[in-house]
């Protein structure tokens, strides 16, 4: 191996270890709880190609079995069991993410909803073993001591919805997130949230405040799968501990606008307060922080549906957006939607999003025997 050789094969396995330690500075120092600015920004993306290709402005909107992610509440507006499913790409396919539920009613005023969800990256190389640390460079054959493993985030989630009324709904959603890098360090983590929502002939209105409870995540670290971290870098092991994730108070409102028999069209508005802080290219007052959405849908003849918006505002001399666009098939019982996002603004310096869900509704009984 000449001396290039070896230089480039040093510089690589430094780099690759590296990518292992970002992963780690996830983990918080024991025994102190922090908040967690990230702590399940796996979630904020948010599910179904219909209300992301609008932006995500789907508070008050969402009426479908997505809606135990978007506001519980929401539920109650089921008509019949649904199933959904969605696969997501993130910067440039290098996360992916899953997203499965089903929701359906209990009786004429009670709805449940379960829900799934996993974001992860795979086959990250962990080089560890392949640096000598009495050396201080790589071992012969480097590439020999290469392992993989995945970073994954999952999330289940239980909803509720009860209707009360004609106009007014309320919900709950229990959540259980599993964290993992590796056989290195895993978390569990748990909260609720809780929804209302309004529909009137034409407005709707809605809230849902996401981990009402305050999130806990509760962190363990491996060491013996950290062993090589002092010796190769001279950083100490983690030894895990607590984050504490803030609630974000989500406020949604729209109207619903009939366009000849058989179509229509929609606008949405949401506003997130978030209250962990920000205050770098967003509006704020204080710790609050303010981060709107606006979306529409024209959908025609029931059958199409066309959808743009604008997902996230930034402010860095200037304003700047960040759009999303989308369609929508709908065939009898099934929607096949596709939304197309992070395309300009601050984010599309990490690659475009592409998000593709399907959606079925089951008949009842009762309907399919007529």
């Amino acid at each position: 191996m000449n001396a290039f050789s070896t230089r480039h094969r040093v510089r690589r396995s430094r780099f690759a270890a590296a990518g292992l330690l970002v992963l780690l500075w996830l983990v918080p120092e024991a025994p102190a709880q922090k908040i967690a600015k990230y702590g399940a920004d796996f979630l904020a993306g948010g599910v179904g190609a219909r209300a992301l290709g609008m932006g995500g402005a789907y508070v008050a909107v969402a009426g479908d079995v997505t809606a135990g992610y978007w506001n519980p509440a929401g539920l109650s507006r089921l008509a019949a069991p649904e199933l959904a499913y969605m696969h997501a790409e993130r910067f440039a396919g290098v996360v992916s993410f899953d997203y499965g539920s089903i929701a359906f009613p209990v009786n004429d005023r009670s709805y449940v909803g379960l829900s799934f969800f996993r974001s992860g990256v795979n086959d990250i190389k962990n080089t560890l073993d392949a640096w000598d640390p009495e050396r201080d460079q790589p071992r012969p054959n480097p590439d020999q001591y290469f392992t993989s493993f995945s970073a994954a985030d999952l999330a289940f989630f239980l909803s509720y919805a009860r209707a009360l009324g004609e106009r007014f709904s309320f919900g709950v959603t229990g959540k259980v997130i599993r964290r993992n890098i590796g056989d290195f360090a895993s978390a569990w983590g748990y909260s609720f949230d809780a929804g209302l929502q309004y529909r009137g002939e034409r407005f709707v209105f809605g809230v849902n405040v996401q981990d009402l409870s305050t999130m806990l995540q509760s962190w363990s670290v491996n060491r013996d799968a950290l062993r090589n971290i002092e010796e190769v870098f001279g950083d100490a092991i983690p030894e895990g501990g607590t984050e504490l994730v803030l609630p974000v108070a989500r406020l949604g409102t729209g109207v619903i606008v009939p366009v000849g028999l058989e179509s229509s069209f929609t606008l949405g508005l949401d506003v997130d307060l978030a209250f962990d802080g920000q205050q770098a290219f967003v509006l704020n007052a204080g710790d609050v922080s303010f981060h709107p959405r606006l979306g529409t849908e024209f959908l025609y003849k029931g059958v199409l549906a066309f959808r743009a918006g604008v997902n996230r505002v930034f402010f860095d001399e200037g304003v700047s957006l960040t759009p999303s666009v989308g369609t929508g098939l709908h065939i009898r019982q099934l929607s096949i939607d596709y939304g197309f996002g992070d395309f300009a603004g601050l984010s599309s310096d990490l690659g475009f999003s592409h998000r593709i869900s399907l959606q079925l509704r089951l008949e009842r009984p009762e309907s399919s025997s007529e």
